[in-house]
């Protein structure tokens, strides 16, 4: 509605849309505890951190055995008679999480239905999706985010949008041609030429979880909408390591989410994605070039660039326009989510992106002597003054690469929680091999989430040279929204 009224809108708004959406208003929850008689479960939030996360599990299946009223069923049974069977996905949204000043992204679940079957299968699915949400409330992430902001008292509501997945079928599979996420304010500058308000795209094929999410295995496309041509990667051979390499997707026989190799897909069905050449490039005697019409998908050694997109679309300008529009008129920076389906644009979510107010850069002495160091680094988000250090965790970047099995691994981002909990809050450093919070390929960084780490002063990842390159660290996605905002 907004956009519409802009000044803007005739030329650089008329092919944005909003997927058909259905909405629980938040009231839901507590109808819903009072309902199954699960008051008790509320006291979870004033327990240690530990025990929370013990009993989450539990939690889950105790609010999955539950039931809806009639009067909820009846709601849920119209919203599918109107979706048909088309994909769809249960997103949480929470008066919290929607609320200025937190950074609440990423911390409730939202989850992707197939919605394929017989009426009751489609139905049961759907209520097993939202009681995983209302739970997701009592989860260990939320409860030590809100205790760190003294929000424990303040009574979490949870609404729920149930909407239309966008996309087109691929063979069995389903999903969008790309998706994203976008922030006015850009955290995360790769360029000293980049400015905070020049704000930040995160772009990938496919459904929009790899880029919303922190992915230990994969990297998005990142583009700052105020300076389009300052690249993270500049050489073709960067790009086309650092190029998405993943796509999430619906497949529709299993009725199941997957993580699948793009090379494989495009090879089987490049050719039913509509616009899937404006996303890609052809590689090609260490050049890249971006793809046309005349692509072949089975011989072509294709790169997902956005190339096409950026520079032969008004695609950037339109976003910049959009992040302006909206932060004008909600009087904060936004965060955004979108997809598109290879010809109309869709704005999926939009809410208020969390900052960290008056952050300025603290400046770093000169001609420190070299045996007065600890480490030194070239990068980093913010940069700042941090209390008397009274520890520093270390985690050994080759005994780690050592281990050898998932537990072993596991166990190590367990100490890390345990010692978040031990040692003087705010007075150590936590430092570590690759990407912090990794999940799937645990080998290329400590899998920890938010509650695991929240105290340290500072978080340090450290690529080390594998052969002949330095593997790429982590990209300003939620996870780093929350440590900026923590500051």
């Amino acid at each position: 509605h907004i956009l519409k009224k802009s000044p803007h809108a005739d030329d650089l708004f008329k092919n944005i849309k909003i997927p058909k959406t259905w909405f629980i208003s938040s009231d839901g929850l507590p109808n819903f505890v009072k309902y199954n008689n699960l008051e008790e479960v509320t006291e979870q939030k004033y327990k240690e951190v530990d025990q929370v996360r013990i009993e989450y599990p539990q939690i889950i299946q105790l609010f999955k055995n539950s039931m809806f009223s009639a009067e909820i069923l009846r709601g849920l049974s119209m919203a599918l008679d109107d979706f048909g069977e088309v994909p769809i996905i249960v997103r949480s949204s929470s008066l919290l999480e929607d609320r200025l000043g937190t950074a609440f992204s990423g911390k409730y679940k939202s989850l992707f239905l197939a919605n394929q079957g017989s009426k009751q299968e489609r139905l049961d699915a759907l209520t097993d999706a939202i009681a995983e949400v209302y739970a997701s409330t009592f989860g260990p992430d939320p409860i030590e985010y809100r205790a760190e902001r003294g929000l424990l008292d303040f009574y979490e509501e949870m609404g729920i949008m149930i909407q239309e997945v966008i996309g087109n079928r691929a063979g069995k599979y389903f999903l969008p041609t790309y998706a994203g996420v976008a922030f006015s304010n850009n955290e995360f500058r790769w360029s000293p030429r980049i400015k905070r308000e020049d704000g930040l795209l995160r772009l990938v094929p496919g459904l929009g979880t790899r880029a919303v999410d922190r992915t230990s295995d994969d990297y998005p496309v990142l583009i700052a909408p105020g300076k389009p041509g300052l690249k993270v990667n500049i050489t073709p051979e960067d790009i086309a390591r650092y190029a998405p390499s993943k796509l999430d997707v619906i497949n529709m026989e299993t009725n199941a989410f997957e993580t699948i190799e793009i090379r494989d897909f495009l090879k089987d069905h490049g050719e039913d994605v509509p616009g899937i050449t404006r996303i890609l490039s052809k590689y090609e005697r260490n050049h890249l070039r971006p793809a046309s019409g005349l692509t072949n998908f089975k011989e072509d050694d294709l790169v997902v660039t956005f190339d096409g997109l950026r520079d032969k679309t008004n695609f950037v300008k339109q976003m910049q326009v959009i992040l302006n529009r909206l932060q004008e008129d909600i009087g904060n920076a936004v965060d955004i989510e979108f997809a598109s389906d290879g010809k109309d644009f869709y704005l999926l979510q939009c809410r208020p992106q969390s900052h960290s107010a008056g952050v300025t850069a603290t400046a770093i002495p000169k001609n420190i002597p070299k045996e007065m160091m600890v480490f030194t680094a070239n990068k980093f988000i913010t940069n700042g003054l941090i209390p008397p250090i009274s520890h520093i965790v270390f985690v050994d970047p080759q005994s780690y690469n050592s281990l050898e099995t998932f537990d072993e691994m596991k166990a190590i981002g367990q100490a890390i929680g345990k010692l978040n909990k031990l040692l003087p809050k705010r007075q150590f450093v936590l430092m570590g091999p690759g990407r912090w919070g990794s999940r799937g390929d645990i080998k290329l960084g400590v899998s920890v989430t938010y509650s695991d780490f929240n105290n340290t002063c500072a978080l340090i990842e450290i690529a080390l040279q594998k052969g002949k390159y330095v593997p790429e660290l982590s990209f300003g996605t939620h996870f780093f929204q929350d440590l900026v905002e923590a500051q």
